[in-house]
């Protein structure tokens, strides 16, 4: 039994490590590929939309694996095409500096307004795909995402100690003048308190004894996804370098980087001692 939950579990984390680093290395090509990089990523999510909704209808330990890998997929598209700069929103520069209260905002929700469209148009597909069918491992998964990336989004935009700013392509590095620098905020207990009850929810059905199978397979790849999205949010509020988890992912930023003179004049206003001044007065 040990060893059965053992491997959803190892194959998650596998699949949450190399498929950030992944996404992390095309975001750090030059942008002449993303097309190319966005091509596949549109290839594999038709796949894995087609995946989802033919095994949503084979509840066993196969379909919950294939399920958990689609929702992955379609994620990814997700994360692509916003850090390619391809689905964003109508606001493509910095936050201004004397925006406060409401007008911070709009100025916020303006600058990923497409991409919220974006995934609540395959969030909708996904449920209308799948409603009623006795595997949702696939569509859980999205949703899963969805929520903790929603968490940490508000998260951001309201205060963290570790803002994850490496992360960002040279072309949305104006984002960060969107995130508050502070070291706590008062929704962040709010948002783990209830990632943590959905963790022991998921635990729970994972140990169930009179739990299935499949039953066990896909909660335990919802758990420990779970997990992982809980830790990234505590990596929010500590001081830890990020970037020695996909060390090997940034290579490429470093391969296809601009001279600094280019990225001030043509980009978002990176200084060269590496501290941003986008939008005047912000600090990366």
């Amino acid at each position: 039994m040990i060893l059965d939950l053992a491997l959803p579990v190892l194959s998650a984390v596998l699949v949450w490590w190399l498929g950030t680093g992944l996404i992390i290395y095309l975001d750090g090509m030059n942008k002449s590929t993303y097309r190319w990089s966005m091509l596949g990523a549109t290839v594999a999510m038709t796949a894995a939309i087609v995946g989802i909704h033919y095994f949503s209808t084979i509840p066993t330990v196969m379909g919950a694996v294939v399920s958990f890998v689609c929702g992955v997929l379609v994620w990814a598209w997700i994360e692509m095409s916003f850090l390619m700069g391809y689905i964003t929103g109508p606001r493509r520069i910095a936050c201004s500096p004397e925006s406060r209260g409401i007008a911070r905002i709009r100025q916020a929700i303006e600058v990923v307004l497409y991409h919220e469209i974006a995934i609540l148009v395959l969030a909708s597909g996904l449920l209308w795909l799948t409603w009623g069918d006795a595997n949702q491992t696939g569509t859980w998964t999205f949703f899963l995402l969805l929520g903790m990336r929603l968490s940490a989004k508000l998260n951001l935009f309201l205060g963290v100690r570790n803002r994850g700013i490496e992360f960002l392509p040279d072309t949305l590095k104006y984002l960060a003048t969107y995130f508050a620098n502070k070291s706590f905020n008062v929704l962040f207990p709010v948002t783990m308190a209830a990632a943590c009850a959905v963790l022991g929810f998921l635990i729970s059905a994972v140990v169930a004894a009179d739990a299935s199978a499949f039953d066990k397979t896909a909660y335990a790849f919802l758990a420990a996804l779970m997990a992982l999205a809980i830790l990234e949010h505590v990596f929010m509020i500590v001081s830890f370098d990020l970037t020695t988890l996909w060390g090997w992912s940034f290579r490429s930023r470093k391969k296809f980087s601009l001279p600094t003179k280019t990225k001030i004049n043509q980009r978002s206003g990176v200084a060269p001692a590496g501290r941003p001044a986008i939008g005047g007065q912000h600090e990366l």
